[in-house]
């Protein structure tokens, strides 16, 4: 029949009526959202499972510690263990939390950690003393020129600090990045592109075409078009690629987890053995800061509660295992780079079964022949001119615009996580352990900052980075920026476009 009633093919003799036009054009609709779902949840699933992986082996990590200290240490230190088990499964506890980005600060847990067990460790040690909560307090003050527990303390907090950091954030940025793959592919077709998907996939049928492919550099056409929001958010993604992958060269490197999370309880052990063998040196010097405390009615202690074992602690290395979690998290995370600037190909080549590019006898929109119309770049502001599909370039997705704020969100705490901060801004401590200031991030990306104490806190840099420093690379010369004002530069930049066009 005649096609003057048809509203998105071509107006020819053609097989389609009114109804069969729209029946068809919902159908593309439909069938396109889902493949748009269908390519999102492949890449979803291989970031959350990679997620999966790394987690369920740090969590491992430390449940191996933790039961190595209860096996342990009771036969090692009698009642110095048993009389403070508690502290050491709140330290364990605190950690977790941590790691599960609660609201906690790191460096204050291990503090507190210390001197909730040298307090403890100094009533078993000096029994034949009555000591006081005050007199504990003017102790703590004292022991810490003294460094009881030796160098373990500062140590074990510079590196813990850091491998829990990398590894927070590391999980986290795969949950970001298919969380935003989650959203991203939930975005709905404009009428435009309904429109559009339909004259490519369905027009054909209707011109009795029906098996007559697409020509390719048609469909890139039509689906850069449609999909230009999503070809926008390729800057970040790769940015926040580049930085998972670097900060897994850090966990399988510098901040080895195996190495820092895996040994904890030797570490604390060290500790411990440090305070005993250098018992009576401390103590004289307590003395001497605090004055004598009174001679306790109960008088002394057993020596068990003092016992100095020496039974070795053993780590098992799960390193061989962590290589292999890095090396194929890389090789994921390296494939998933060019997700979104590739997006178009696969769905042509693949979903839609375009024709080859040489074709002549493939649908060109009108009829079979060749397609002439070159091929539009990637993203909204190169469809400006897009033969197939009416795209107004200046008014940008906010959905997929808040996609790349939370890519770039991630990609900064990867960046501070790269050289041992937790922090939105560059701190300019020496050690680098984790001190921080306080923007907060939507959605609880950013958890917690770590702080020093008021007194030791050094004056911190709120630069903000040249664009050409993105990622983690160059990460210690820079000032890295907050969230907040992340996002409100962002507003910034996108209203003003907004207003010239």
């Amino acid at each position: 029949i005649l096609g003057e009633h048809l509203r998105i093919c071509p107006q020819g003799y053609t097989c389609c009526t009114s109804e069969m036009e729209e029946n068809f054009a919902n159908k593309s609709r439909s069938e396109f959202e889902a493949m748009m779902k269908e390519a999102g949840r492949s890449v979803q699933a291989t970031l959350t499972a990679q997620h999966r992986s790394f987690d369920s082996y740090f969590q491992d990590l430390l449940n191996k510690s933790e039961k190595a200290l209860y096996d342990a240490f009771p036969s090692m230190y009698g009642e110095l263990y048993t009389q403070n088990a508690k502290v050491f499964k709140d330290l364990y506890s605190e950690l977790r939390r941590y790691y599960r980005s609660s609201n906690i600060n790191l460096e204050e847990a291990l503090n507190e950690f210390w001197t909730r067990l040298l307090e403890r460790l100094f009533k078993l040690l000096n029994p034949q003393y009555h000591i006081t909560d005050e007199y504990l307090d003017c102790m703590v003050k004292h022991a810490e020129q003294h460094r009881p527990f030796g160098e373990v303390p500062r140590d074990l907090k510079v590196k813990a600090t850091r491998a829990f950091i990398a590894a927070r954030s590391y999980a986290q940025g795969f949950l970001v990045g298919s969380d935003v793959v989650r959203k991203v592919s939930q975005v709905s077709l404009s009428q435009e592109c309904t429109r559009a998907i339909m004259k490519l996939m369905y027009c054909p049928h209707c011109r009795g075409m029906a098996s007559v492919r697409p020509c390719n550099n048609y469909c890139l056409n039509v689906v850069k078009g449609c999909l230009a929001n999503q070809a926008d958010l390729s800057t970040e993604w790769k940015y926040l690629m580049d930085s998972l992958i670097g900060v897994a060269d850090r966990i399988d490197g510098p901040y080895n987890v195996d190495n820092v999370i895996g040994t904890i309880h030797m570490r604390i052990a060290e500790a411990i053995s440090n305070l005993q063998e250098n018992k009576d040196s401390i103590t004289s010097k307590v003395f001497q800061g605090c004055g004598n405390p009174k001679i306790s009615t109960k008088g002394s202690s057993s020596e068990d509660k003092k016992r100095r074992g020496k039974v070795t602690l053993e780590a098992k290395s799960s390193a061989q295992a962590l290589e292999m979690l890095v090396l194929d998290a890389k090789g994921n995370l390296t494939a998933l780079k060019t997700y979104w600037i590739t997006l178009p190909s696969s769905l042509c080549s693949k979903k839609v079964m375009a024709s080859s590019a040489s074709d002549d006898k493939c649908w060109n929109g009108m009829t079979k022949g060749s397609y002439l119309p070159e091929v539009m770049g990637d993203g909204l502001a190169n469809q400006i001119n897009n033969p197939e599909v009416e795209v107004d370039i200046t008014k940008p997705d906010m959905t997929i615009r808040q996609q790349i704020m939370q890519l770039k969100i991630m990609t900064n705490r990867l960046g501070n996580a790269n050289i041992g901060n937790d922090v939105d801004f560059q701190d300019t401590s020496d050690d680098m352990s984790g001190s921080g200031s306080g923007d907060s991030c939507p959605d609880d990306v950013c958890g917690k900052r770590l702080s020093k104490s008021p007194s030791t806190r050094q004056p911190e840099t709120h630069a903000i980075p040249k664009q050409s420093g993105h990622g983690i690379h160059g990460a210690s010369s820079r000032s890295l920026p907050s969230a907040s004002l992340l996002l409100l530069l962002s507003v910034a930049v996108i209203a003003p476009q907004h207003l010239w066009r």
